[in-house]
C-alpha cells in the first residue's frame, strides 16, 4: 500500500495519459470532471495562502498535469458525445441545459465570452508577469549573491545562513523560469478548447444528421447542450488555474498570505473608503438607483469611520507634561540603533572591486561565470610564489560607473579602472603581422601593462589566432589586471594579523627560530616592516625561516630596519637571483663610481635610519642619465636592471622609486655567484 501511495502521481499522470486512448463510461467520466473541478479549487486556494512562490514550488509541473488532464477529458468526452448520441455524462448535460436554458445563441456566446477572458485577460496577463518576473529575478541574481557575500564577509551571517540563501535565490531563478515556460500551458489549453468546441458541435450536427437522431433543431439542441457543457467543464477548471497562476507569480512583493495582505493593506487607508463612499452618492444625481448607492455608500463610509477609529486608538497615548514625539520607526532605524551595526560601518575592505551592469555575468556563478574560481586560484599562486595569503575580495555591482568598467579598491580607495567587453576578446598584435591580415576591432590599452590591443567579436577569433594575435578573455584581462596591482601593493595588505599568522604557520614546523627571535630579539611590528620592504621589492618571503634566522643575528646589533632588510636580501640571494635572472643569466645597467661616492656622501643619520640629502640639480642629473639608460634597457630587456654596491643599493631605490618604481635595484651581495652578469653600459653624470 505504501508503494502505491509513494508512486501515486506516476500512477495519476499515466491514467491521465490513458484517457487519450481508452473510452471511459459516463459515470466515470462524471468522476473525473468533479475531480478535475476540485484539483483547480484546491490550487487556486493554495496560491492565496502561501507567502512567497517557492511555498507552492511544484506549481509548474502541477500546471502541466492539470492541463494534460484537461485535454485527456476533452477527448474522451468528444469520443462519448460523437458516439453517444451526444451524451457525455450527468455532469456535461447539467452544465449545458443550466447555461443554454433553452437557447443555443446565449449559451454559445456565454462559453465563447469565459474562453476569451481567460485567454486575452487572464492567461495573456499571468504568461506576461511570469515573463518579467523570470527576466529581472535572472537579471538580479549577481547583485543577490554579491549582497550575501558582504554579508557573510562582514559577519552579518554565517556559512550556513549564505547557503541557504544562495539556494533560495537559486531556486526563485528555476522557479521563474519554469512558470515562464509552464504558462504557455494554458495558453495552449485556451486554444485547444476553443477548437474541441467547434469540432464537438459540427461534428455532432454531420453524426446527427447522417444518424437521422431527430430533426435539425431536435439534433442542434441534443449537441449545442453537450457541446457547451463540455466546454465549460474544461475551461471552468482551467480559469481557475489561470487565475492560480496569476496569483502565484504576482505574489513577490507579499509578506503574508493573500487574505491577510487584502485586509491589512485595506485597514491601513480608511480615509479612501470614506472619499469612496462620498463619491458613490453622487452618482445618485445622474440616474443611479439611490436605494442601491445610499446602501454602498452607507457601508463604505461606515467601514471607513470604524477602521478610522481603530486606527486613532492604536496610537499610544503621549504624557500630558510632555510634548508630542512623533517617531518613525523603520526597519534601517531599528538596525542601527545597535551601535555594533554602526562600528560595522566603520570597516574597510583590504580589497574590493566594483562592476558596471554588463559585468555581472562573468562573476555570477550560476550565470557560468569562474571569476570567484580564478581569484581563489591566484591567491594559492600568489602564496606559493610571494609566500603570502592575499586577503578576501569583496565584490560588489554599481550603478555609478558605466556598464563595462570595473573599479579595483584597495583599504576603500580605487587604485585602478579597466573596461571590458564581456562578448569580446582581446587582442594583443604579435611582432609582426602578414600583409592583408590585419583584424578590425576596437582600439583600446591593455589595462594591466598599458600595452595596444583591440576588442574583436567572436566571430573573428579563428582569423586572428591565425594571423598571429594573443587573444585574452575578458575575465583573464580582468584577472590579470587585478593580480598586477595586488603584486604592485602586496606590502599594503601585508597586516600585522597576517604576519602573525605567518609566524604561527612556521612555529608548527621550526619552534625554536620563532622562540629565539620573536619577541626576543625583534617585535612582530618590527618584521611585519622588513617584510613590506622585501614585498615592495618584488622579493618573495615564502623562506620565512631563513629571514628569521637572519633576522636574529643581526637583529640584536642593528635597529634599522632598511639595513636589517639589506641583511636580509643577501641571505635570500639565489632566491633573489632565479627571481631577476633569465637562463643563467642577468643584463644589468651599473653605476658609476664617481655617482656612488656622491650618494654615499649625501647619506644622512638620524636615530630612526638614514636618508639622503641630495641637492635639487643633483637629482636632477641623476635622474635624466638614469632614464636615458632605462630607455636603452628596454629595448633589450622587459624589466631594466640596475646594480649598485650593497651600501648604496636602498638609497638610490628610493631616489628612482619616485621616478620609476618599476626599475630593479639590486646589489652585488643579492646575486649569487653562479649567475652570469652582462653588463649593457653605465649610468654616469
Amino acid at each position: 500500500m505504501r508503494t502505491v501511495f509513494n508512486n501515486i502521481v506516476a500512477i495519476f499522470v499515466l491514467t491521465i495519459v490513458a484517457l487519450l486512448i481508452i473510452p471511459l463510461s459516463t459515470q466515470v467520466l462524471d468522476f473525473m470532471f468533479i475531480m478535475n473541478l476540485s484539483l483547480s479549487l484546491v490550487i487556486l486556494l493554495m496560491t492565496m495562502y502561501i507567502k512567497e512562490p517557492l511555498e507552492f514550488s511544484i506549481f509548474p509541473s502541477l500546471l502541466l498535469v492539470t492541463t494534460l488532464l484537461r485535454l485527456g477529458l476533452n477527448v474522451s468526452s468528444t469520443r462519448s458525445i460523437l458516439s453517444n448520441q451526444g451524451y457525455a455524462g450527468e455532469v456535461i448535460k447539467t452544465f449545458g441545459q443550466y447555461v443554454i436554458r433553452g437557447n443555443v445563441v446565449v449559451g454559445l456566446v456565454i462559453f465563447l465570452i469565459i474562453v476569451l477572458v481567460q485567454f486575452i485577460v487572464i492567461t495573456k496577463g499571468a504568461e506576461r508577469v511570469a515573463e518579467v518576473s523570470a527576466r529581472f529575478t535572472l537579471d538580479a541574481m549577481p547583485g543577490k549573491q554579491m549582497a550575501i557575500d558582504t554579508d557573510l564577509s562582514s559577519g552579518a551571517i554565517d556559512e550556513e545562513e549564505g547557503r541557504r540563501r544562495r539556494s533560495k535565490i537559486q531556486r526563485e531563478a528555476d522557479f521563474f523560469g519554469s512558470m515562464d515556460g509552464a504558462s504557455k500551458f494554458v495558453k495552449g489549453d485556451a486554444i485547444i478548447s476553443i477548437v474541441v468546441t467547434f469540432i464537438n458541435l459540427i461534428g455532432g450536427l454531420l453524426v446527427g444528421m447522417i444518424n437521422r437522431e431527430g430533426s435539425f433543431a431536435a439534433v442542434v439542441n441534443i449537441y449545442s447542450i453537450s457541446t457547451v457543457g463540455d466546454g465549460l467543464m474544461s475551461q471552468i477548471p482551467a480559469l481557475l488555474i489561470s487565475v492560480a497562476t496569476g496569483m502565484i507569480v504576482t505574489r513577490s512583493a507579499s509578506e503574508a498570505d493573500l487574505n491577510t495582505d487584502v485586509i491589512q493593506q485595506f485597514r491601513s487607508q480608511p480615509v479612501v473608503l470614506i472619499i469612496a463612499g462620498a463619491a458613490m452618492i453622487l452618482l445618485s444625481f445622474i440616474g443611479f438607483p439611490p436605494a442601491q448607492v445610499a446602501m454602498v455608500s452607507a457601508l463604505l463610509i461606515g467601514l471607513g469611520i470604524i477602521l478610522l477609529r481603530q486606527q486613532r486608538a492604536s496610537v499610544p497615548q503621549v504624557a500630558a507634561e510632555g510634548p508630542p514625539v512623533i517617531e518613525e520607526v523603520t526597519s534601517e532605524v531599528a538596525f542601527y540603533k545597535n551601535l555594533d551595526n554602526v562600528y560595522n560601518l566603520l570597516t574597510v575592505d583590504p580589497i574590493g572591486m566594483e562592476f558596471g551592469y554588463s559585468l555581472l555575468p562573468l562573476v555570477d556563478e550560476h550565470s557560468g561565470g569562474n571569476f570567484m574560481d580564478r581569484v581563489v586560484m591566484f591567491r594559492k599562486q600568489f602564496a606559493d610564489e610571494m609566500g603570502m595569503v592575499i586577503p578576501s575580495v569583496r565584490l560588489k555591482d554599481s550603478s555609478q560607473i558605466n556598464p563595462n568598467q570595473y573599479e579595483i579598491k584597495l583599504k576603500g580607495e580605487t587604485v585602478a579602472i579597466g573596461e571590458v567587453l564581456i562578448d569580446h576578446y582581446l587582442a594583443l598584435e604579435p611582432a609582426e603581422i602578414p600583409e592583408g591580415e590585419v583584424i578590425e576591432g576596437i582600439d583600446t590599452i591593455e589595462p594591466a601593462f598599458g600595452m595596444p590591443a583591440k576588442w574583436i567579436s567572436e566571430d573573428k577569433k579563428i582569423k586572428a589566432e591565425m594571423a598571429g594575435y594573443t587573444l585574452i578573455d575578458p575575465t583573464s584581462v580582468i584577472i590579470t589586471h587585478l593580480s598586477e596591482i595586488i603584486r604592485t601593493h602586496a606590502h599594503e595588505l601585508l597586516t600585522r594579523q597576517e604576519v602573525k599568522k605567518m609566524v604561527e604557520n612556521l612555529r608548527k614546523k621550526n619552534e625554536v627560530i620563532v622562540d629565539d627571535t620573536i619577541p626576543a630579539v625583534l617585535t612582530t611590528t618590527e618584521l611585519q616592516k622588513v617584510l613590506r620592504n622585501l614585498l615592495r621589492e618584488g622579493v618573495p618571503v615564502n623562506d620565512l625561516e631563513t629571514i628569521l634566522e637572519t633576522l636574529a643575528d643581526y637583529g640584536a646589533m642593528v635597529k634599522d630596519n632598511d639595513m636589517l632588510t639589506e641583511y636580509v636580501r643577501q641571505a635570500l640571494k639565489r632566491t633573489i637571483t632565479h627571481r631577476f635572472s633569465e637562463a643563467g643569466q642577468m643584463k644589468v645597467m651599473s653605476l658609476d663610481g664617481e655617482l656612488e661616492n656622491i650618494i654615499i656622501n649625501s647619506v644622512k643619520k638620524m636615530d630612526g635610519g638614514a636618508y639622503l640629502a641630495l641637492e635639487s640639480d643633483t637629482i636632477q642629473k641623476i635622474i635624466t642619465a638614469t632614464t636615458e639608460k632605462i630607455n636603452q634597457m628596454k629595448q633589450v630587456v622587459q624589466t631594466p636592471i640596475i646594480l649598485t654596491s650593497p651600501v648604496v643599493r636602498v638609497y638610490f631605490k628610493k631616489l628612482l622609486d619616485q621616478f620609476y618604481p618599476e626599475v630593479v635595484v639590486l646589489s652585488f651581495n643579492d646575486i649569487d655567484s653562479g649567475v652570469q652578469i652582462q653588463s649593457l653600459g653605465n649610468i654616469a653624470i
